[in-house]
Formats: C-alpha cells, sequence, structure tokens
C-alpha cells in the first residue's frame, strides 16, 4: 500500500466485511497484501519489519497521518481516543509524548512558502466526495467563516449532488457567490486548454440559484486543502466510530448533531504571541507579506494551457474569440 492512510482504509475495510478476499475488493488490492497489513497491525509491529520498541509504535503511522491533515493543529488528547480504537493499549502521558514527537518533526520539515486563502465572508463554497466503507460523504465549507456541512449518500450522482447543495444553502440561509469544486465527473462535461466545462445541467442549477460554478486546478490538492481536510475529519471522527451504518436516514441524524457541534467548537487560546497583525476591519484578511517571501495577487491565476497543438491554436485566436472566462 502507498501511504499509512491506504493501511488504515485496509484495517477498517476488514473490520466491516471479516474476511481478506472482501475488504481486498472494496480497497482494490489483492487479499494477500490485505493479510499481510492485518497481520501486522494485530502483532503491533510495523510494516517495515521493525522490532517493536514502543507501545505506541502501532499507532505511530495513524498520528503521523492526522498531524499531516491537521497541519499539526490535533491533540493528543482529540487523537487517543482514535489511537485507542486502532490497538493502543499505553498512558495517555507516553502517547501526549509521541504527538509531541510527531509535531516537532512536522514543523522541521514545513516552510512558509504557501499562503493562507484570503477569503471575503459568503464568497466561496468549496466542496468534495469522499468515501468510507462503501458509504458516500458529501462535504461542504464557507472558506471564510469555516461553516462545515456533511451528509452522506449511496452514490455521487449530480442529481445527489444538486440536492445536498439545494440543503446547504437552506442551512446557510443564502447563496455564495461561487462553489468551487473539484473536477467532479458528475459536474463537469469536458476540459479544454486546462478549463473545465460544466455539464448544462450544473449551469442551470447555478443559474438557478446564482451562484457561479468554478473547479480547482488538477492535481493541486492545496487548492482544495480546506475542504479535503473536512472529508478526511468527518471520516475518521464521525464514520469510523459509528460504523457499520445501518440505514442512511440514521447515519443522517447523526452527523446533523455532529455538524452542529463542530460548527461551534472555539479553539483553545495559548496566550503565547506568535506574530503581531494589523487590524482590518470585518470580513477582511491581515497577512504579514514578509511571512510569504513577498506579496501577491488578490486572486489566484487559474489560466487556459493548451496542452495540444490544437488547443494552443484556439488560445492563440485570443479571449474573446475563444469565449473563455476569466479564471484570475
Amino acid at each position: 500500500m502507498k501511504n499509512a492512510r491506504d493501511r488504515m482504509d485496509v484495517i477498517a475495510a476488514y473490520r466491516d466485511v471479516g474476511s481478506y478476499r472482501g475488504a481486498a475488493e472494496i480497497c482494490g488490492t489483492t487479499h494477500k497484501t490485505v493479510r499481510r497489513i492485518i497481520e501486522a497491525h494485530e502483532t503491533g509491529q510495523r510494516l517495515a519489519g521493525q522490532v517493536r520498541g514502543r507501545n505506541f509504535d502501532q499507532v505511530r503511522d495513524l498520528v503521523v497521518l492526522r498531524v499531516e491533515k491537521t497541519l499539526g493543529r490535533i491533540s493528543a488528547k482529540r487523537l487517543l481516543p482514535q489511537a485507542q480504537a486502532a490497538g493502543y493499549a499505553g498512558s495517555a502521558r507516553n502517547f501526549r509524548r509521541l504527538v509531541a514527537q510527531t509535531k516537532a518533526e512536522w514543523r522541521r520539515g514545513q516552510h512558509r512558502g504557501r499562503r493562507p486563502g484570503v477569503w471575503a465572508p459568503g464568497e466561496t463554497l468549496i466542496i468534495d466526495w469522499g468515501m468510507q466503507a462503501g458509504v458516500h460523504v458529501f462535504c461542504a465549507a464557507l472558506a471564510w467563516s469555516r461553516f462545515r456541512f456533511v451528509r452522506f449518500a449511496d452514490n455521487e450522482k449530480a442529481t445527489t449532488t444538486f440536492g445536498l447543495l439545494a440543503e446547504c444553502f437552506e442551512q446557510l440561509g443564502g447563496v455564495p457567490k461561487m462553489v468551487l469544486a473539484d473536477r467532479m465527473g458528475c459536474l463537469k462535461s469536458g476540459v479544454v486548454a486546462n478549463v473545465v466545462v460544466p455539464t448544462p445541467d450544473y449551469v442551470r442549477f447555478a443559474t438557478h440559484y446564482g451562484f457561479r460554478p468554478d473547479f480547482c486546478e488538477a492535481a493541486d490538492p492545496e487548492s482544495k486543502g480546506m475542504v479535503e481536510h473536512l472529508v478526511g475529519y468527518a471520516k475518521q471522527d464521525l464514520m469510523v466510530p459509528q460504523q457499520p451504518f445501518d440505514d442512511l436516514t440514521t447515519a443522517n441524524e447523526a452527523v446533523v448533531v455532529w455538524c452542529a457541534e463542530v460548527n461551534t467548537v472555539i479553539e483553545p487560546v495559548s496566550g503565547e504571541v506568535l506574530a503581531e497583525h494589523r487590524l482590518v476591519a470585518p470580513g477582511e484578511t491581515s497577512i504579514v507579506d514578509d511571512h510569504y517571501g513577498g506579496p501577491r495577487p488578490q486572486r489566484p491565476s487559474r489560466a487556459p494551457r493548451g496542452r495540444t497543438q490544437t488547443e494552443q491554436d484556439f488560445l492563440a485566436l485570443g479571449p474573446v474569440v475563444g469565449g473563455l472566462p476569466d479564471r484570475r
């Protein structure tokens, strides 16, 4: 398997179906690989074949994954129940030591080359689909306020996506200026010179509600990191503890309660001053350019790029003749 996340998916699938071949079919691998992962997990050994030296070695990969996904913000207290569910039987103190070490190692490998997104209230809603143990999860995050909307479904069809978007707008009490999506097959009809062409049904849906559809760059997880983090958060904190799901109605009743909880959480304040930023008006963002090597344009550019000679000839006609939208 490629990484710790893949191995955790295999373990979760095996717990659901109870057989190597069933888990292999769900995860797209072989039953021999599933058996190797499960045996290593149950004996508490690392897949690299190292001898277990500490009682938290068996959950080290899980901790590394969660620290990376939360950008080093998750607490040991929050992560401990997940580690215990994965087989950790040591003390909370020892586990805090592991989390602290992992966070320190993660921070040493980071740099401040990427700046945070500059959002305006009500401007951008970011959406994505995920799947855990055969259950599809739709996630949406309102970029400025970080309001989170999560629902379960049995498919990722366009009609299902439209229905959940409409429900999300109802929860928000309004419609954002733009909906930013991954390059979902249910929403795109094609790609021309790196510009995603939405389906006619999606265009009609967007026109009805009055928002502009937009799409992330291909193979660029940073452009949708906020909602990808929400997908992983929903899987680990909501879906894994509640598996198996008896029915979607019961699951969605639980997720409504979960969303109400996570949307009202206030981050604890340590009192440590890391940087000072100038005060700005409500709804604006204060960023110190020196933290990121200098200023940047207010909006990212996702310009058309011709990959084939035909696309290059098409772009050479000019933006008006080509009919390409302003992607700035």
